[in-house]
């Protein structure tokens, strides 16, 4: 099964048997607002805390997720699942009811992705018939975190993207004939580091990671950008992309009509201030199970290629003047019929 340097073709593919999404008020009220599962508009999700509230969304989400694909908890043997907090606090907090056993990940924004490679490993090696694959952000423990208290009122330049407030789940399951989607493939991204050092540009930071994991698949499975109804960047934002549509040119590759990013599909620039557009782990999550799972069930798009991408900087990198290497993970997903 494996593939190339990178990458694995599985021979039976996972199937995607369910999915949820959940999300904040802003994120409602953008472009994909009627798409979510569920929209809270109170962004504190009844927690004392902006970090029990993203724990709080992470378990509202799961629940969701097996409630919809009517699974009963103990049949789920693993849950793969990681947030941008320090420690995984979001997850770790957030995750203990449901008691299943737990591989927290970090990945920064590219957590979904990191999740579903494993989990398609793990279920497709036979080491579980059913896992749970799940990230999750919050604009508030983000900013908290990474950038300025949200009562420091600061200026961010045109560049900077806004954190989304959301979470994303899905069932990855083995022993079914039907389900949403089957994810055919992975691809492992590796991390890439361009020197770029400004915490304020995520998209000139994740976006040769994503040129790098795009080249490789292609590469890996002898196809290119013909081969995929859509490719889908996890949150370059308009920056990011604009990048990695100038270096696949610059190989060959036109991605122009066929690639889209998460971080420009979940808000609205006109309507919504959100500068370079959407970023955080439940950025590409939240639009994987609201946006493009259905339609690649639906058969609108046969064959996607969902690239979530990753900073790798923590508060103690960045004030020690590191610059941020970026990761990005790939994922195959196509039609089922």
């Amino acid at each position: 099964m494996q593939v190339g340097k990178a990458s694995i073709k599985f021979e039976e593919p996972p199937i995607i048997e369910s999915m949820a999404s959940v999300v904040g008020k802003k994120e409602g009220e953008g472009p994909l607002g009627k798409l979510f599962d569920v929209v809270e508009q109170d962004d504190m999700f009844g927690a004392e805390t902006w970090e029990k509230a993203e724990s709080a969304l992470q378990k509202q989400t799961a629940d969701l997720a097996i409630e919809k694909g009517d699974i009963r908890k103990k049949d789920i043997r693993y849950l793969f699942a990681g947030d941008l907090l320090g420690q995984l606090i979001a997850t770790s907090f957030g995750t203990v009811d449901l008691e299943i056993p737990l591989f927290g990940l970090f990945g920064a924004c590219s957590t979904m992705g990191e999740a579903l490679n494993l989990g398609a490993m793990t279920v497709a090696a036979g080491y579980a018939d059913k896992v749970l694959a799940m990230a999750s952000s919050h604009f508030a423990t983000a900013e908290k975190q990474f950038r300025f208290p949200l009562g420091y009122g600061s200026q961010r330049p045109l560049s900077s993207s806004w954190t989304v407030t959301g979470c994303g789940c899905v069932v990855l399951s083995k022993h079914r004939k039907d389900g949403i989607a089957a994810i055919t493939g992975i691809t492992t991204g590796k991390m890439v580091d361009m020197g770029i050092k400004d915490s304020m540009n995520m998209g000139a930071a994740m976006a040769p990671a994503a040129f790098h994991t795009i080249q490789q698949n292609f590469e890996d499975f002898h196809v290119d950008e013909s081969y995929y109804d859509k490719i889908i960047t996890g949150d370059l934002g308009e920056v990011g992309r604009s990048i990695l549509l100038d270096f696949m040119r610059n190989k060959g590759h036109n991605l122009d009509s066929v690639h889209t990013d998460c971080g420009l599909e979940i808000y609205d620039p006109q309507s919504q201030d959100t500068h370079a557009g959407g970023s955080g782990c439940g950025c590409s999550a939240s639009t994987l199970c609201s946006y493009i799972l259905p339609k690649v069930k639906d058969g609108t798009w046969k064959r996607v290629l969902f690239i979530p991408t990753g900073s790798l900087l923590s508060t103690i990198s960045f004030n020690e003047g590191e610059s941020i290497p970026g990761i990005a993970h790939a994922v195959v997903i196509e039609h089922i019929g």
